[in-house]
């Protein structure tokens, strides 16, 4: 159709109902309504399902209430919709026909030829009370709806029609145009899926009276730090397009398009097409992923028997088999019948047990698989009555369904030394009788073992996951207190048990010949042996420095207490997450606050602890004789080991910027500079680079990047949405985080922040009732997201301890394949 001028539309539109257009009429069927037909007293129109003829057609509606002339962006509307219409392939394109006459909606056989609305209006009271029933039976009978910036502000009193835009402009919405930066998380919709991850563009971005994510499909947001958002600014979850199944149609609507330039951009066209195509029935999308009512979480265990651990132990990590099993652990707490021993001349000083669970889906039923006397039943201070250690991580082998090999990250009770108060750590690997889910605890072979100090708490890590090369990462935690350094570095030299420094984390975490404070990677061999991938961070030959030493297993140095980590298959790529130290405010003295962290990482490294976090933040140097007195700060580029409590390399590898950090002040804090690099660390002069996280009480848990499998036939699987999509969250649900975030994988492997994060608290649920304490989170082969609350207390498990499933409810994507459309031909 060619290009004709604004009055040449307006002009056109009673004689646009050519015979071949009438003749095309509507498809017959009936359709399923959302709500009760229209009275027939207002409209003529009957419902008919789907609306459009073979060959596509889409109107555009650009009546407005607004006094005074026509705003120029209806004509660069209709221009660029009539360009849309015919590019592409032949199958693909469609016919456009405009009018500001709202009667068209009472006209049965001509609104009915149309595949999709576009409401192009400037707002206002646009259809009487039958022009907007006529509009309702066109969606009931399966219409597609497109809405664009100030459609949000049409038929104001309408309930229906607030339904149907998904959402109406806030009073105060910054009435000027603004370059902004829209980050674009759905990479599946035909209106998303070509467009940068992080869209830079100028447009009038609108404010909501009520934020609709959850309620509809958002498929952009923009970034409100990137332009002045106004008073009634939505803040860090802010849509800016969205898509749903409404009322037997589909309707799609942007806040974008306010300004005329909008309509020359390609990427603002390739947005409007995308739309155009799932409106218009040319192709499937899926507008229900991220709709919350469409997930339902059920507990899936029962609360323990009194004095028993029947049901579950203390959480501390989950793992799915690939029959659908799940394997979940205790670490080693139990509840107030059975008491702690922490008097050292006693030889159950702290001992406790580790009991491995396993839930069947066939039959709904827990059983206890195993059990093993761990250093592990402490609690309630610090020093001799609070301990982390235990039975820390489980993993199955990739081939589990031959061998029924498990492997359990643990410290076994009959190793501590209650002399010199050290222990030992180890990976074992276990053969379970798939029959009887009940493993022989006499088949362990050890793989890899190494000292922890058991004198202070604490730091454990624990988590462990496959790469697809068989390689086993293993987390290890930095073996250190939390004291002694007022909740920053925790690098003071001078604590120690019988010689064994406890306060020093770069004994640990910073030491290039310690297995603490790591994150180590192997390749188990059939004989219970391993030998080491090529690429780990050292080889365990470097002799440099008088002597100094390496270990070869070491993949990831410089992690505080990891006690989750994921690795996502189909690139190899880590995933890893750690909890911080314990100071509450960054200090212009010592540095940083205590940031919480998470970690793509794409290669060996260093990430920093306890030289520096975050974006390669550095703390202050403190030493003998005085560990109160501040010395200079660490060089993040090139960190030296000058501990006396170092027996390792002294040079250490550069550091490499995290992705994710926060604070109790809030999520990505960085400050100003001086010349030589130092942050300012005054809590005013902060800017917040992450604003969807805050801080308070934090304990990172990191989660899975969830992959979509389209061959499996699971009707509970997750949609297609969340593939590539990683999941971060933490142990506390009141502010924290339990969010997607989508990466870059241009820049994610060097520190570039996350261009998308959207909250999961309605999917994965969060307050006393539901999963408040986040311990351990996995997708099981059918799809589901399988979580472990930890419970309500600390050290024990109580009636909240469960393991939870989260399922997808929702179907699949719109319209039915059999309700497709052609275009012309």
């Amino acid at each position: 159709m060619p290009l004709r001028g604004l009055s040449a539309r307006r002009k056109g539109w009673a004689a646009c109902a050519t015979a071949a257009f009438v003749a095309a009429g509507l498809l017959a069927g009936p359709a399923a309504s959302a709500r009760p037909a229209p009275d027939p007293s207002l409209t003529t129109m009957s419902i008919k399902s789907p609306p459009g003829g073979a060959n596509v057609r889409v109107l555009i509606f650009y009546g407005s209430a607004a006094a005074g002339d026509e705003s120029p962006v209806v004509n660069a509307g209709i221009s660029a919709i009539e360009r849309i219409g015919l590019s592409g392939p032949a199958k693909e394109q469609f016919k456009v026909e405009a009018t500001d006459n709202a009667n068209v909606f009472t006209n049965d056989k001509k609104l009915g030829r149309f595949n999709a609305v576009v409401f192009l209006t400037g707002g206002g009271d646009v259809l009487t009370p039958a022009q907007e029933a006529g509009l309702e039976a066109y969606m009931e009978a399966g219409g597609g709806f497109v809405g664009v910036h100030d459609a949000a502000r049409a038929e104001p009193y309408s309930d229906w029609f607030t339904g149907l835009v998904g959402a109406r402009p806030a009073a105060g919405s910054p009435a000027k145009v603004q370059r902004a930066t829209v980050e674009v998380g759905d990479r599946r919709h035909p209106a998303t899926k070509d467009l940068p991850l992080e869209w830079k563009r100028p447009d009038e971005w609108l404010n909501w009276q009520k934020n609709p994510s959850g309620e509809v499909h958002t498929v952009a947001r923009v970034r409100e730090s990137t332009y002045a958002p106004g008073t009634s600014a939505n803040g860090a979850d802010h849509p800016v397009s969205w898509c749903r199944d409404y009322d037997g149609g589909r309707s799609f609507y942007t806040g974008m398009g306010g300004t005329v330039s909008s309509y020359d951009e390609t990427d603002f066209r390739t947005h409007l097409r995308g739309a155009l195509m799932w409106t218009t029935r040319l192709s499937q999308a899926d507008c229900k992923a991220t709709i919350n009512a469409n997930y339902k979480a059920e507990r899936l265990t029962d609360p323990n028997q009194p004095g028993q651990n029947d049901q579950i132990g203390e959480p501390h990590g989950l793992v799915t088999a690939p029959d659908g099993r799940v394997f979940y652990i205790g670490r080693g707490g139990t509840d107030s019948s059975h008491p702690v021993v922490t008097d050292w001349n006693d030889p159950n000083v702290g001992k406790g047990t580790g009991e491995i669970h396993v839930w069947d889906p066939k039959t709904d039923k827990v059983t206890l698989a195993g059990a093993l006397t761990v250093f592990g039943n402490k609690g309630g201070g610090d020093e001799l009555t609070k301990v982390e250690e235990g039975l820390l991580g489980i993993e199955l082998d990739p081939r589990f369904e031959e061998n029924g090999w498990v492997y359990l990250h643990y410290t076994p009770h009959s190793q501590i030394n209650r002399d010199t108060h050290m222990a030992e750590r180890r990976v074992s690997r276990f053969t379970l009788d798939r029959a009887t889910n009940k493993l022989d605890l006499g088949s362990e072979k050890v793989l890899l073992k190494w000292p922890v100090q058991i004198h202070s708490c604490c730091h454990a890590g624990g988590g462990m996951a496959w790469d697809s090369k068989g390689n086993l990462y293993i987390a290890t935690g930095d073996n250190n207190s939390s004291g002694f350094s007022d909740g920053y570095s925790g690098n003071n030299p001078q604590p120690n048990f019988k010689g064994v420094s406890f306060a020093d984390a770069r004994r640990t975490a910073g030491n290039t010949n310690n297995l603490n404070g790591k994150i180590l990677r192997i390749h188990p061999e059939p004989d219970g042996t391993y030998t080491l991938p090529e690429g780990n961070l050292f080889t365990g030959k470097e002799t440099a420095e008088g002597g100094g030493k390496t270990r070869g297993e070491i993949y990831v140095m410089g992690v505080r207490n990891p006690a989750r980590i994921s690795v996502d298959k189909k690139t190899d790529t880590l995933y890893a997450g750690w909890v911080g130290p314990d100071a509450g405010a960054p200090s212009p003295t010592w540095g940083p606050a205590k940031y919480d962290t998470f970690a793509t990482i794409t290669k060996a490294s260093n990430r920093g602890w306890p030289y520096c976090m975050g974006n390669k933040q550095p703390y202050r140097d403190r030493n003998l004789p005085d560990p109160s007195k501040p010395l200079g700060w660490y060089d993040c580029d090139h960190p030296k080991n000058e501990s006396p409590n170092n027996d390792g390399l002294v040079n250490l590898p550069p550091v490499t910027g995290n992705n994710i950090w926060y604070s109790p002040q809030g999520g990505g804090p960085d400050y100003p500079r001086d010349e030589n690099g130092i942050p300012s660390y005054k809590q005013d002069e902060a800017t917040y680079r992450l604003p969807w996280l805050k801080g308070g009480g934090q304990a990172a848990m990191n989660g899975p990047l969830y992959r979509y499998d389209a061959d499996s036939t699971s009707d509970t699987k997750w949609p297609a949405y969340w593939d590539g999509k990683w999941f971060v969250g933490d142990f506390y649900d009141a502010d924290q985080p339990r969010n997607a975030v989508l990466m870059d994988p241009k820049t994610q492997g060097d520190g570039g922040l996350p261009v998308h994060s959207e909250s999961l608290k309605k999917i994965v649920p969060v307050g006393n009732d539901g999963i408040k304490n986040l311990m351990g989170w996995k997708f099981g082969p059918d799809g589901a997201l399988y979580v472990l609350d930890y419970g309500r207390g600390f050290f024990t498990s109580d009636s909240k301890s469960a393991l939870w499933r989260v399922t997808y409810e929702g179907g699949g994507p719109t319209p039915a394949a059999n309700q497709l459309a052609r275009g012309t031909e």
